[in-house]
């Protein structure tokens, strides 16, 4: 299929054209930063100026849309809420307005309560509790997923996926893991997880290629943790009294992307260890 991919110049972007284009797909960067590759078809547009979101995605089959200010407080509350917030609408009423109905969008671990200064409601996390959005950027990626809902019940035909992705590693970021272990709170903020860049690509070539419909989220996390510690342990010191739903592997991740096994057949391929 022929797919637009919103911030194709980006961390998960680059990884998710490189995927695309491995599978036979056509693709189409829009981006304020050019690929750099050359031979990557490129189209500069500002996602938050509907024209433009609606001249970018004539003719394309479907849309990968990972374009965001990509975390709190890299500016401004109002203006990552406004940029975020402004560019799903226009990317959803756009997609709508010419026929596109495969929309895949990054939304993000953050809405299941990062940093957890209140603590998670159980172990390992899952798609079942409401979203307890923490930031203002957070706060945009639960709205979107309740819009997704309404745009999908307008058009039963429509799908429109979001993945929840944990912290995207790439391979060169692996170096960093080891001085993890002197302070497990370095990384309570997520409970130890993280995603390597090349099984989010899988994640959103296989929400792509889904023929389900309907707005669905996806928790997207490797099947292991950052830490050498267990989490058990992990647990225990930095979040006593939490309840697991169920026993965990030594080193298992406490955010679960079984949903993701179970309706798209996503595995994580790629572990740190």
């Amino acid at each position: 299929m022929k797919t637009v991919i919103t911030g194709g110049s980006g961390k998960a972007g680059r990884g998710v054209v490189a995927e695309l284009r491995q599978h036979g797909h056509e693709v189409l960067v829009v981006d304020k930063v050019k690929p750099a590759d050359p031979s990557i078809p490129f189209l500069s547009a500002d996602l938050t100026d509907y024209g433009q979101v609606g001249d970018a995605l004539n003719g394309a089959d479907a849309v990968a849309h990972l374009a965001a200010i990509p975390a709190p407080r890299m500016f401004p509350d109002a203006v990552t809420f406004r940029n975020n917030m402004l560019s799903d609408y226009n990317v959803f009423l756009a997609a709508k307005q010419v026929g596109i109905k495969n929309i895949v969008w990054a939304s993000s671990e953050t809405v299941l309560g990062l940093p957890f200064d209140t603590p998670p409601p159980y172990v390992p996390l899952d798609e079942e509790y409401p979203g307890r959005p923490e930031s203002a950027y957070s706060l945009a990626k639960h709205l979107t997923e309740t819009m997704a809902q309404q745009f999908c019940r307008w058009d039963s035909e429509l799908k429109i996926f979001g993945l929840r992705f944990s912290n995207v590693m790439e391979p060169q970021d692996y170096a960093h893991f080891a001085s993890f272990d002197a302070d497990p709170n370095l990384r309570r903020w997520n409970l130890w997880c993280y995603i390597d860049v090349r099984d989010a690509a899988q994640a959103v070539r296989l929400a792509l290629e889904s023929n389900l419909k309907g707005a669905e989220v996806f928790i997207i996390a490797n099947s292991d943790s950052v830490m050498s510690k267990t989490s058990t342990d992990l647990m225990a010191e930095c979040f006593p009294g939490v309840p697991f739903q169920r026993e965990v592997g030594q080193n298992e991740a406490l955010m679960s992307s079984d949903k993701a096994k179970k309706l798209l057949g996503f595995e994580a391929k790629h572990s740190w260890r």
